[in-house]
């Protein structure tokens, strides 16, 4: 019996390049003006191949902003299931590692923002993003002694609001000129903070 490889398919790695073709196009042109021809022939495949992985620019987006935010997921997950770790260290590490995917793909994650309120697949994927970092978040809250209710300051909804207040400042500190992320993290961290610790 031979042995099971664990390399991507021959389609995996397509799509891979074809994700990788559209955020290095998006770092020099909008979304607009980006084209189904432009990241098939940066792919190096056929504009016909590209129909097959998606159906247009805006589901490569789409799914170019789910393959970006699955290591904030993944993060924020991991750190909550740590239960050995203090409830506001868990929320910085959670803060940071947004903070180094929006340094790693601020390209990505503007487009994502920019554009979810246009094109409903594009919202979809980033607000799904958004609501499952809320859900591990509220997680957190209520370790850290926040009560669990259905009222304005119960954990849950906190934790939606911050989490889209973590969204906008990152957005807007992506998109300034001198483009502080690392400010803007200290920022959300003293507010989840300052929340938690009451």
């Amino acid at each position: 019996m031979g042995r099971r490889s664990d390399a991507p398919s021959k389609g995996d790695l397509r799509e891979r390049a074809l994700l990788d073709a559209a955020e290095e196009l998006l770092a020099h042109t909008s979304l607009e003006n980006l084209t189904v021809e432009a990241i098939a022939q940066k792919a190096g495949i056929s504009r016909g191949s590209l129909y097959f992985y998606f159906g247009n620019k805006h589901e490569v987006l789409a799914a170019l902003v789910e393959r970006t935010v699955r290591t904030i997921r993944a993060h924020a997950d991991a750190t909550a299931r740590d239960e050995s770790t203090p409830p506001v260290e868990t929320m910085e590490r959670a803060v940071r590692a947004t903070e180094e995917v929006w340094r790693a793909h601020s390209t990505v994650m503007r487009a994502a923002v920019d554009y979810s309120a246009l094109h409903p697949v594009v919202g979809a994927a980033w607000s799904e993003t958004v609501e499952r970092f809320a859900l591990t978040m509220t997680q957190v809250l209520k370790s850290a002694g926040i009560p669990d209710h259905d009222g304005p300051d119960g954990a849950s909804a906190l934790a939606d609001a911050l989490c889209w207040m973590t969204e906008r400042t990152f957005y807007r500190a992506a998109c300034a000129p001198d483009g502080d992320l690392g400010r803007a993290s200290t920022t959300i961290s003293d507010i989840w903070r300052r929340v938690m610790t009451g």
